[in-house]
């Protein structure tokens, strides 16, 4: 038989009335999808918060005159940040996530109103969106001499530029008298105490400049200047120690370049943790291009997150990995909740980004970044801790089940988003 054009034609006009029915098909797979993981998060919850996370311990170092100590441990982590609250003679600068009205929650809004009481200038930011479950009367507690800025997601002024004035607040800082700093995770509640394994960095002594500093641009883009917080002068010109803070505000985000900067310099090894893995192509590429020219890259995630829709879209990227040469390593013992990568035993980060879109090009979030092969071999122990409570995903992942293939399929659209 010959060529027929008109029967091409009828084809091609089939498929054009097809193609709207199919993409709305997969439209709606979307949001069924979202629908039933949120359904199977909240039955997991009931079983995973009663689990105990492991405490792999306290790690110290000390990089130019300033004492680092990793904490791994929620309990741990409070009691050490209350007790120095409590020692408080000038000034607390924080700026958190999420802030639970629990027990653990209570004590921190008690030991800030003592501090204030003594007389000690507090500065407070917390996230709007992530803690519009909790009552405005938690908060309230707090003594009128605070100075609270609660961080609306979309601002006022998002009409004059929304990528400016939007944005979750995801950074988790405090900063006690310009000498004791911490940063990393760790939100504030009592199921963070016990039951997620997670990392925060605390810092003694000049390394504090930059994650204060970090505070005040925050508090100050958003008052007028007799309400600002002011202003003071380094120790050095150049740090061992430095601070990367996104500030959606200003149009900045090097975090992600901070990155990317690590792992395209690597020889040896690159080993990461991140409770999302969501990376953009070209993180991921630098990652697996990293592993084909011979560096030991692993990457670290939960089993099972807290957000089973993260865990589906992370999934949707390990298939890429296994193929190359990268170790994908599956923490089973608890939720992991921990920000740090470490690289060539020379080069560290301890922070509040997820490896995840919405932390690179979107949130509030700071890191710190430190250049010494001493504190670079305490975060290896943290790492190779953790690791004893992880399982390798091997090749067998390439036979998974179709209907969790084809989830991770329905899912791909959304990873722009998240």
């Amino acid at each position: 038989m010959g060529f027929n054009p008109l029967k091409k034609k009828h084809g091609f006009e089939r498929l054009r009335n097809i193609a709207p029915l199919v993409a709305a098909g997969a439209a709606a797979l979307i949001p069924a999808t979202i629908g039933a993981s949120m359904v199977i998060d909240l039955l997991q919850k009931r079983d995973r918060e009663q689990r105990e996370a492991p405490r792999p311990g306290i790690f110290h170092s000390s990089v130019e005159g300033s004492q680092l100590s990793i904490f791994t441990d929620g309990e741990t982590l409070y009691e050490d940040m209350l007790e120095v609250i409590g020692s408080a003679t000038e000034s607390i600068q924080m700026e958190t996530f999420i802030w639970k009205n629990d027990e653990m929650g209570q004590r921190f809004v008690d030991a800030f109103n003592a501090a204030a009481q003594r007389g000690v200038d507090i500065h407070l930011i917390y996230d709007g969106f992530a803690n519009l479950t909790i009552p405005r009367s938690f908060y309230a507690q707090l003594d009128d001499r605070i100075k609270v800025l609660r961080l609306s997601t979309v601002a006022r002024k998002f009409w004059k530029g929304p990528l400016r004035y939007s944005g979750l607040n995801h950074s988790k800082i405090l900063v006690i008298d310009n000498d004791v700093a911490y940063v990393g995770g760790f939100n504030i509640g009592s199921l963070y105490a016990r039951h997620w394994r997670d990392t925060h960095l605390k810092v003694t002594g000049p390394g504090t400049w930059g994650l204060r500093h970090s505070i005040c641009q925050v508090w100050n883009e958003y008052h007028d200047a007799d309400e600002q917080i002011a202003w003071v002068a380094p120790s050095a010109w150049e740090s061992k120690i430095r601070v990367s803070a996104n500030q959606p505000i200003q149009l900045i985000y090097p975090i992600r370049s901070m990155y990317l900067n690590a792992f395209e310099r690597a020889q040896d090894r690159i080993w990461l943790t991140t409770p999302y893995f969501i990376p953009d192509q070209q993180l991921l590429k630098s990652l697996m291009e990293a592993a084909e020219r011979g560096v030991d890259v692993r990457v670290m995630v939960p089993q099972e997150s807290n957000h089973i829709l993260g865990d589906y879209l992370s999934r949707g990227f390990f298939e890429q990995m296994v193929r190359s040469k990268v170790t994908v390593l599956l923490y089973t013992a608890s939720m992991i909740h921990a920000k740090i990568a470490t690289v060539d035993g020379k080069w560290s980060t301890v922070g509040t980004a997820n490896i995840d879109r919405l932390s690179l090009t979107f949130n509030y979030e700071t890191n710190v970044e430190v250049i010494d092969s001493d504190f670079a071999a305490e975060m290896e122990k943290t790492f190779l801790a953790d690791a004893e409570h992880s399982q390798e995903l091997g090749p067998d992942w390439l036979d998974r089940h179709q209907l969790t293939q084809a989830a991770e399929w329905v899912l791909r659209p959304m990873r722009p988003f998240l």
